[in-house]
């Protein structure tokens, strides 16, 4: 498997742009995965979501931290089809700077939240932030012709910060 280059870099990250839901798989207790879509913002390659801090996908995270998501923005036809795979880790954010990251994040590109909870606000009652680091990362792009699909590994210098 070869390393993500700087230049599918920049196509993931426009995919990642384009789009604002990605479907998240987890692993449940009984080893049965749970698919959810989730709102997503992302800076660089490390993905943010909010999800219930009691909800399933949280208490599987804990028991479990690898997952995978997928992402594919909108397209006209099949020859028009992107999209991502990844596997990776999600970890649930503790820290309170990263969290307030993440929050500003998600109400940068999801104005209509404001309306939702407290503006400036790291904490939303019944919240947390997920984050999750893809590994690998599996590119889709049906314009280099159908069913083209490339894999590559992830190098944690290609992650960026908050």
């Amino acid at each position: 498997m070869q390393s993500l280059d700087p230049t599918r870099r920049v196509f993931v990250l426009k995919l990642l742009s384009a789009t604002h839901d990605l479907t998240l798989a987890t692993l449940r207790p009984d080893g049965y995965p749970q698919a959810t879509v989730v709102s997503y913002v992302h800076q660089g390659l490390i993905l943010y979501a909010g999800i219930g801090l009691d909800s399933q996908k949280a208490h599987n995270i804990r028991q479990n931290n690898r997952v995978s998501a997928t992402v594919t923005p909108p397209y006209a036809d099949w020859q028009h089809i992107r999209g991502l795979s990844l596997g990776g880790l999600a970890e649930i954010v503790g820290d309170a700077d990263e969290s307030a990251h993440a929050a500003d994040l998600m109400l940068f590109r999801f104005p209509q939240l404001r309306q939702m909870v407290h503006a400036g606000s790291a904490t939303w009652p019944g919240s947390v932030f997920v984050r999750i680091t893809p590994s690998v990362i599996s590119v889709l792009d049906y314009e280099q012709g159908f069913g083209h699909t490339e894999l590559y590994e992830v190098p944690s210098s290609m992650h960026g910060t908050y």
